[in-house]
């Protein structure tokens, strides 16, 4: 024991960084790496303190759940914050004067920072404590697999709203301890332990593919590495992605998203990821409109049978696992929103205020949704991107399960957004091979 009377595994393994502070740390890193000083009054600055900003709704979100007050500010904040930023990326197809502001770190010393960040992070995960939503999962899974009953019941599936229902129950964690009583509970953990471990793993393998997603994307399509780099050191430095690290119905719709970007001059490609985050989470089936209207003149079909592809394999999945045709049909309805306009179990920003004020706010989203298959009406990698980001942070304001929190459906490609340079060129008419259907005239 040294000196001081402090245990050597303390000084060496008992690594404990709370949210606030991590807030106040990974805002001054943000500044000090990102601003630029001598051009203060930028676009750039003044959407890195937006991305600060996003740090005090989510400390709030995140009090005890007797704070209700606090918790209500909370989610007006991120909807205020948010609300900044949907107008912000629609305006970004009009912003053509896009100065190269590369980052005030060396593409070496973000790279460091990247690595770093990511080893930290994934203490989150790994550290993460088996609970009883995992034990309860477990025995989903069996009954599952033997067919005997459908996964969730209708409880459930409202509680997490629409999507692909058997992802869900590898989806959450509760922090309830779980402490098996018996020898018949403690089989049952164990199996819970294997489950648990998959889905650490898949979060951090979710959150592994956003980061070499967005380094391909400024590799691949923005000509500079430095960008890319620098927007996935962004990502894992924000407060929003070190408090959510562990959760699998964040990341890895988001890493089929930034996937589909960096796959965007291979249509089937982009079209199976698109496929696959619209089953998993339902709410990407509104970026079909944006992404049509991209391929229009070129790769429309081949983009359009890669959607269908990816939704149909888990449409089998789920007619494999089902134990009756009812519970398929129930699922089936689930995984396409039928109870998007539900009002069952609403938690987050609607369940302080009436929901039938979500009403509106869903018919503005359907008309902006709609609206983005003809303006602009030539669409480049720059449109693609901002305007995904902007389509999957509206869903925000009428998603009725923590609406707000679910950032990383959009923060990825908001990131590539704020620093992506010029992308007029990347039209799919250039961009994307010709196939031997387009050549024959159809397709």
């Amino acid at each position: 024991m040294p000196a001081s009377g402090v245990p050597m595994q303390e000084i060496l393994f008992n690594y404990d960084v709370n949210p606030t502070t991590w807030a106040y740390l990974s805002s001054l890193m943000t500044i000090g790496i990102y601003f630029k000083f001598r051009r203060f009054w930028s676009v750039r600055n003044l959407d890195l303190i937006a991305l600060i900003a996003f740090a005090p709704g989510l400390l709030l979100v995140s009090q005890p759940l007797e704070q209700y007050q606090l918790e209500q500010w909370g989610y007006v904040w991120l909807f205020a914050v948010g609300g900044f930023f949907l107008i912000r990326l629609l305006l970004d197809p009009v912003m053509v004067r896009r100065p190269l502001l590369e980052p005030n770190l060396s593409v070496s010393g973000l790279t460091f920072a990247l690595v770093a960040l990511s080893v930290f992070l994934r203490t989150n995960v790994i550290t993460t404590q088996l609970t009883e939503r995992d034990l309860s999962g477990a025995r989903r899974l069996d009954q599952i697999l033997a067919r005997q009953e459908a996964p969730l019941n209708q409880s459930d599936l409202n509680e997490h709203g629409p999507g692909y229902p058997l992802f869900y129950i590898f989806a959450t964690f509760s922090n309830k301890a779980l402490v098996p009583d018996d020898q018949a509970e403690a089989e049952q953990s164990r199996r819970a332990l294997i489950r648990a471990a998959t889905t650490r793993t898949t979060a951090i393998l979710g959150h592994l593919a956003v980061v070499i997603g967005m380094v391909l994307i400024g590799y691949r399509h923005f000509d500079n590495i430095h960008t890319g780099v620098a927007a996935a050191t962004l990502y894992l430095l924000l407060p929003y992605t070190a408090e959510m690290t562990p959760r699998v119905d964040h990341v890895n719709p988001a890493a089929a998203l930034v996937w589909a970007g960096e796959a965007s001059r291979r249509p089937a490609v982009a079209g199976i990821f698109i496929g696959l985050a619209a089953a998993v989470i339902y709410y990407p089936l509104f970026l079909l409109p944006l992404w049509c209207g991209f391929y229009w003149r070129r790769g429309l079909f081949r983009f359009l049978a890669g959607v269908a592809g990816a939704m149909g394999v888990l449409i089998a999945s789920l007619a494999f696992t089902s134990s009756n045709f009812t519970v398929f049909l129930a699922q089936l309805r689930q995984m396409f929103g039928w109870s998007s306009l539900s009002v069952d179990n609403v938690v987050g920003f609607w369940q302080f205020h009436e929901p039938a004020y979500r009403i509106p706010a869903l018919a503005a989203f359907v008309a902006l949704c709609g609206s983005l298959a003809l303006w602009p009406a030539q669409k480049n990698l720059g449109t693609l991107l901002s305007c995904s980001a902007a389509v999957m942070l509206g869903t925000q304001f009428w998603h009725t399960q923590h609406g707000g929190i679910y950032m990383a459906w959009y923060l990825p490609l908001l990131l590539l957004t704020i620093l992506r340079p010029n992308l007029e060129d990347r039209v799919a008419l250039t961009a994307v091979s010709e196939s031997w259907a387009s050549r024959s005239g159809s397709g």
